[in-house]
């Protein structure tokens, strides 16, 4: 993990950042400018990567994220908001109809760190990311959680997610690597 990040994220910029993410996906659906927020939380200014992940009705409806920091988080989480609902090739765009029955998520990232072995995954703690060749897939930490898989569980689906075989983590040339994630959403915090 990265020691100048505090994955603390105070409610308050946890709140900011989903206001952030929903107003971001409003003003592009509404075709206008996203709007300007005022960021004092040091916390939401380095280089972060993070995932915005959009439910309706408990269902996915899109999610996308970066997982390496190219910038700072308030910024990541405004681009990939838009992207989660305009971009994610699994779902039609989503609506401005839409947004009052849809929840959003953020998943602020830790910075990447490869194992040696797969014994050091904390399933629940850690997310997966898996790279072989021009392949890489990458599951959040949630997701493991959410349909109760054991760490092979976990290291077969995120080969299946890097379009990899299942077994793929096996082999020596495929690099593994850890993150945690600090993950909040509109259903947990007051909007």
């Amino acid at each position: 993990m990265n020691s100048e990040i505090s994955e603390d994220i105070s409610i308050e910029s946890q709140a900011l950042l989903l206001k952030i993410a929903r107003a971001s996906i409003e003003s592009h659906l509404k075709k206008q400018k996203p709007p300007k927020f005022e960021i004092t939380d040091k916390n939401l200014l380095p280089k972060r990567g993070a995932f915005v992940t959009l439910h309706k009705h408990g269902q996915l409806r899109g999610c996308i994220g970066y997982v390496l920091p190219y910038k700072p988080l308030h910024q990541t989480v405004a681009e990939m908001a838009v992207a989660a609902a305009t971009e994610d090739p699994r779902f039609p765009r989503v609506t401005l109809n839409e947004m009052d029955e849809i929840d959003i998520e953020i998943s602020a990232l830790s910075t990447l760190k490869k194992i040696a072995s797969v014994e050091e995954i904390e399933v629940g703690t850690h997310g997966l990311y898996m790279k072989r060749g021009g392949f890489s897939g990458l599951l959040l930490p949630q997701v493991a959680t959410e349909y109760g898989w054991n760490r092979n569980e976990f290291l077969e689906h995120t080969c299946q997610k890097a379009g990899l075989p299942k077994d793929a983590w096996k082999n020596s040339g495929t690099e593994i690597a850890v993150f945690s994630a600090q993950v909040f959403g509109e259903k947990e915090v007051n909007r």
